[in-house]
């Protein structure tokens, strides 16, 4: 017995390192699962029986226009924010974390102002949310902005319900008149209609089309999609030139997701955002304010630096039938191709001499700056920083397969790293709404309400080891097929290097502002920046493949076809403004 025990023990010590020194997953593993991230911080943070509060006061926004004035004028249609709310229903089972939801009606709406539908959330975490009201100004009785509904559609009630909950619960439908739609549902705790004065429903050219978002409330602790459930919303058109925007509520679907949903969203006629969004001294200050805190793992090998360090430290632009005479690149990328598509005749390399090419490759945290990207969402109801860093060199990929933890070889490896998170203002008020986190080729947004701080009001990030993916908290993330333990190892942890983003902020454009700000040149050159390198995945994988046996090869196998494109490393990734997120939403 002791023989065999033997045998297996240095059998698995030689495939552990085999595969570079890695060693069994550490007990701290956690669910890239944003419901579960939710869940775990709701209940550090006491859940919904607390209401949400930033860290520290907001500061004195410096003088603008309508930023953070309190209210937007969309049209004919004035909209205020109501973030104090009356509670009216409990369910205390099913949705995330299997904790309920609670709804909510709008307390203290200001004189003069209606509401437009109620509010909802999750148990797990703190209550932290807002609900549009709004006030037509256009002094128009014969073609007014806001209507009372004609009547109520009952569309759920909990009567038959077997769950814990707060006595019955009801939701309604405001049917609207002719020529308006209804923006968001009642809630009751009685079988009565509510009254038609509740809320107000908006003419119809005031709105747009909206789909759902996350999750709130089903049932059931995990989505049934031919099921009951709520949602939150976001308009279906969204980017820099979208003019929708939600008013905080949710929406029911009641039947397969995307096909039950009737109410709309709001729409800005106005066009011109420039009203409701900072100006350049209220941007300094939103970054001071909000500019995120980064961590780096312990281990990390390839840090940041800015794009101009890279350059003047040997950094070389290559063109497609001249690879032998590569060229400098002047300070702030002046000689670098303007515009055009990328179309594979330029690229950026390390440069040539080896020692320089690891010392680059290495990055300078100490000279690393954070480049800012403004840019109005949902109407200009929303401020959106998207905060890029550029690392010049991204290590390789490693992947956990059941117990063992495996190198992929130089899969992943490339030239030039460019990685974002984005922050989600308020307009309104200028309060961090939401956060998202770039993860490969997809991401997450998280409420601000369970984020971790830093120095007042910044954002925690971690940066994954080697990959540079950003997360909201510590630990190991299996990017992969869900419900299996393989997949790509994403690792961050505290005690490595730390960045202050707002330490050597650069806003780079803010195209609403105009000429205001100047781009610099290399924000203009849309090629790649790292060469085209060709792996043989094949080749690659089959060293590994070669010392597994039964489950564990087939469960590679599966891995393997799952590993996203992106983290390949087969080509240079390009820059911040070719990326689809640049003037549309994130991906997520």
């Amino acid at each position: 017995m002791y023989t065999l025990f033997c045998i297996i023990f240095f059998t698995y010590v030689s495939i552990s390192l085999l595969f570079n020194g890695t060693t069994m997953v550490e007990s701290s593993d956690r669910s890239s699962s944003y419901s579960e991230y939710v869940s775990r911080r709701g209940r550090e943070l006491e859940g919904i029986e607390t209401a949400f509060k930033l860290p520290s006061p907001l500061p004195i926004w410096p003088q603008g226009e309508g930023f953070a004035s309190g209210t937007i004028d969309l049209g004919g249609l004035k909209v205020s924010q109501v973030t104090t709310f009356k509670k009216i229903w409990s369910a205390n089972e099913g949705g995330p974390g299997n904790g309920g939801a609670t709804f909510y009606d709008a307390d203290s709406i200001p004189e003069g102002f209606s509401g437009l539908g109620f509010y909802g959330q999750p148990n797990n975490m703190p209550l932290f949310g807002h609900v549009l009201v709004g006030k037509d100004v256009t002094n128009d009785p014969l073609n007014p902005t806001l209507k009372s509904p004609v009547d109520y559609t009952l569309v759920w009630s909990s009567v038959s319900l077997n769950i814990k909950k707060d006595g019955d619960g009801y939701i309604w439908f405001p049917n609207p008149p002719d020529g308006y739609k209804a923006v968001g549902y009642v809630v009751t705790s009685s079988s009565e209609k509510p009254a038609l004065h509740m809320v107000r429903c908006v003419r119809s050219d005031l709105t747009d089309s909206l789909e759902s978002d996350e999750w709130i409330w089903g049932p059931s602790k995990s989505i049934n999609v031919n099921g009951f459930n709520l949602f939150s919303s976001r308009p279906k058109n969204r980017g820099v030139r979208a003019m929708g925007a939600t008013i905080g509520g949710f929406v029911v679907q009641n039947g397969p997701r995307g096909n039950t949903l009737s109410i709309s969203c709001l729409k800005n006629l106005k066009g011109s955002l420039v009203n409701s969004m900072p100006n350049l001294n209220q941007i300094e200050t939103l970054i001071q304010t909000y500019s995120p805190v980064v961590h780096f793992n312990p281990n990390e090998p390839y840090l940041p630096s800015s794009v101009d360090w890279f350059f003047q430290n040997g950094a070389l632009l290559y063109h497609k039938g001249d690879e032998s005479n590569p060229s400098p690149i002047d300070y702030n990328g002046s000689n670098l191709p303007q515009g055009g598509s990328n179309d594979d005749t330029y690229w950026l390399d390390l440069p040539i001499d080896g020692s320089s090419k690891q010392r680059v490759k290495k990055g300078d945290l100490q000279d690393a700056s954070a480049y800012f990207h403004v840019k109005p969402m949902y109407g200009g109801l929303f401020t959106d920083i998207a905060i890029w860093l550029f690392y010049p060199f991204n290590g390789a990929s490693r992947a956990k397969v059941e117990f063992i933890n495996i190198s992929l070889g130089k899969i992943g490896e490339h030239v030039g790293d460019w990685e974002h998170v984005t922050l989600r203002i308020n307009n309104l008020n200028g309060d961090l709404n939401h956060m998202f986190f770039a993860q490969h080729s997809w991401g997450t947004w998280v409420s601000a309400s369970v984020l971790e701080y830093a120095n007042g009001n910044k954002p925690v990030v971690y940066s994954s080891l080697d990959g540079h993916s950003s997360y909201p908290n510590p630990g190991l993330v299996l990017v992969g097929p869900t419900g299996v333990n393989i997949g790509l190892r994403d690792d961050t942890a505290k005690g490595g290097q730390v960045m202050d983003t707002g330490v050597r902020a650069v806003v780079v454009s803010a195209e609403y502002l105009g000429s205001m700000v100047v781009e610099p040149p290399w924000l203009n050159y849309v090629r790649k920046w790292g060469p085209k390198i060709e792996y043989d995945l094949d080749k690659e994988t089959n060293k590994v493949e070669k010392v597994m046996i039964g489950k564990l090869k087939k469960s590679f196998d599966k891995f393997v076809k799952s590993i996203p494109r992106d983290v390949l490393g087969e080509e240079g990734p390009t820059g911040p403004k070719v990326k689809n997120s640049w003037a549309g939403d994130e991906t997520a």
